[in-house]
């Protein structure tokens, strides 16, 4: 599969224009079915030994070396104040770039990659104060559904961000 994010990430751009414009690539995280820019996407790649270090935010399981490359693993579960759940072979890693950093995002499903235009996306509820709440950028309508959109670059606070990124120097 990460061949396939990889190669589409190269093709997706034609003739200089910018056509991961509204592309979300989508995945499941408990019931919910969320998306995130494409463009932000590095590769997914199946669940591996993730390895624990200690002093990291609780959300942060560990690193993976992926290629020689040390990627810390965020699981998006314990991001939002889920329950935790068992991983399967369903279960995958994202790799995402958050401000200049690569980060795994641990989900339980990849689902597809949609276009979703700027007009069918609705800005997030105002009323949540669910722990998660701060990082929907938007809902986006596609049919019958609503995704629900996830700005990437929020999902870390900055000092979590270099507490995460000094794993790596």
């Amino acid at each position: 599969m990460s061949e396939e994010i990889e190669i589409l990430n190269e093709d997706l751009y034609d003739d200089g224009e910018d056509t991961m414009k509204d592309r979300y690539f989508t995945f499941h995280v408990g019931k919910e079915e969320y998306g995130i820019e494409i463009m932000y996407v590095i590769e997914v790649i199946g669940i591996q030994k993730i390895t624990e270090v200690p002093d990291m935010p609780v959300f942060v399981k560990g690193v993976i070396n992926l290629r020689g490359q040390v990627i810390p693993v965020m699981d998006v579960r314990s991001r939002f104040g889920m329950e935790e759940r068992q991983y399967d072979e369903r279960t995958c890693i994202v790799v995402v770039t958050i401000k200049d950093s690569a980060i795994g995002l641990l989900v339980d499903m990849v689902s597809d990659v949609i276009d979703i235009p700027e007009t069918d996306v609705d800005p997030p509820p105002k009323i949540s104060r669910k722990p998660g709440s701060r990082f929907i950028k938007g809902l986006g309508k596609i049919d019958n559904q609503v995704k629900i959109l996830l700005d990437v670059q929020k999902l870390l606070y900055d000092e979590e961000l270099e507490q995460v990124s000094s794993i790596t120097e």
